[in-house]
C-alpha cells in the first residue's frame, strides 16, 4: 500500500509541469479571445485577475485612425455600424488619434489625446427600452483592447481619482447582456463629477427615456463631453476630464432636436435645453443635418 501512494506521489509531481503548462495555455488562447469578444471579456477578467493575470491586446482589431480634411475637420464614417446615424456624416474639428468603434448597441469616435470619446451615438425606440428593463446591470468596467495601449484610459487612472465613471451611452438604455456588458468599457465612459453624475446628468437620461418611450419611432441619441484647452487629467495616463457634457435628442419621425448642456459640476441643475444650432455655434461639431 505505501509503495503504491509513494509511485502516486511520483506520478503526480511528473505530471504536474504538464498540467501546469496545459493550463497556461488554456488562459492565454481565453485570454487573447477575450481581447476580440467583449462578452466573453468581461467575464473572464475578474477571474484572470484573480489568478494575478491580465488579457493579452488585440493589436489586429484596431481600428483605423480617421484622417483630417484640409479645412481642419474630420468627417467620419463609421461603414460599420451606419445604422447608429440618422445622416451618413458627421463632422467634427479635427484631433490627434480619431478612431471610431463599433458595439452592439452604440458607436463612439473615440480621442486618443483626451482618451475619452468625442461622441457616443446611439438609435434608440420604445421597443428596446422596454427590453433593456429587464437587463441586469453589471458593473464591470474595463480598458478597451481594440485601443493601442497610449490612447486607452485605463482602470487605475480612474482609481482615487475622486470622480465617477460616467456613462455616454448610459447602461440603463442597454436591451440585451452584450450590449450592457460593452458600456462598461473605458472607451465609453469621461471621469464626471459624482454628484453632477448621480443628480442632474442622471435624470437628464432618465426624462431622455421617458421621451423615447412615448415616441413613435426610433430617436437618435449623442453624447459627448467638451474641453477647455487645458483641461484637468486624471492619472498616471492624463484622462481628460471634461468642463461640460451635451446629449443631443434628435425624433427622426418629428425631425425635433435638442441638446441638454451640463456644466460637469455639483452645482449644475437640469434647465431648458439649447437649440442644435447653438451647440454647433459651441463646439464646431455638426451631428444631424446642418443647422
Amino acid at each position: 500500500m505505501a509503495r503504491r501512494k509513494h509511485a502516486a506521489r511520483r506520478r503526480g509531481k511528473a505530471g504536474q509541469p504538464l498540467r501546469t503548462f496545459a493550463l497556461a495555455s488554456i488562459i492565454s488562447f481565453v485570454a487573447s479571445s477575450a481581447a476580440l469578444h467583449t462578452d466573453l471579456r468581461t467575464t473572464i477578467e475578474p477571474i484572470l485577475a484573480r489568478l494575478d493575470l491580465a488579457l493579452l491586446p488585440a493589436p489586429t482589431s484596431q481600428p483605423n485612425p480617421v484622417a483630417a480634411t484640409a479645412d481642419g475637420y474630420v468627417q467620419t464614417s463609421f461603414k460599420q455600424c451606419p445604422q447608429f446615424f440618422p445622416s451618413a456624416r458627421q463632422v467634427v474639428p479635427a484631433g490627434e488619434a480619431l478612431r471610431e468603434l463599433c458595439f452592439t448597441s452604440f458607436a463612439i469616435l473615440h480621442s486618443g489625446r483626451t482618451k475619452t470619446p468625442v461622441f457616443v451615438a446611439q438609435r434608440l425606440n420604445r421597443r428596446m427600452l422596454v427590453a433593456a428593463q429587464g437587463v441586469e446591470r453589471k458593473d464591470r468596467f474595463y480598458e478597451e483592447a481594440r485601443l493601442p495601449q497610449r490612447e486607452r484610459a485605463k482602470l487605475s487612472d480612474y482609481k482615487g481619482s475622486g470622480h465617477d465613471r460616467g456613462h455616454m451611452a448610459p447602461a440603463g438604455d442597454m436591451p440585451n447582456d452584450d450590449a450592457m456588458a460593452q458600456s462598461f468599457s473605458l472607451a465609453n465612459i469621461v471621469p464626471q463629477n459624482a454628484q453632477h453624475n448621480r443628480g442632474a446628468w442622471s435624470k437628464i437620461e432618465a426624462d431622455t427615456r421617458k421621451y423615447i418611450m412615448r415616441a413613435r419611432g426610433d430617436v437618435y441619441v449623442f453624447t459627448g463631453p467638451v474641453y477647455s484647452r487645458r483641461p484637468e487629467t486624471i492619472g498616471q495616463g492624463r484622462v481628460a476630464v471634461p468642463d461640460f457634457l451635451y446629449k443631443i435628442v434628435y425624433d427622426a419621425t418629428t425631425e425635433r432636436s435638442w441638446v441638454h448642456w451640463q456644466e460637469n459640476s455639483a452645482d449644475a441643475r437640469v434647465g431648458a435645453p439649447i437649440s442644435y444650432k447653438e451647440f454647433v455655434r459651441r463646439t464646431g461639431v455638426q451631428l444631424l443635418a446642418p443647422a
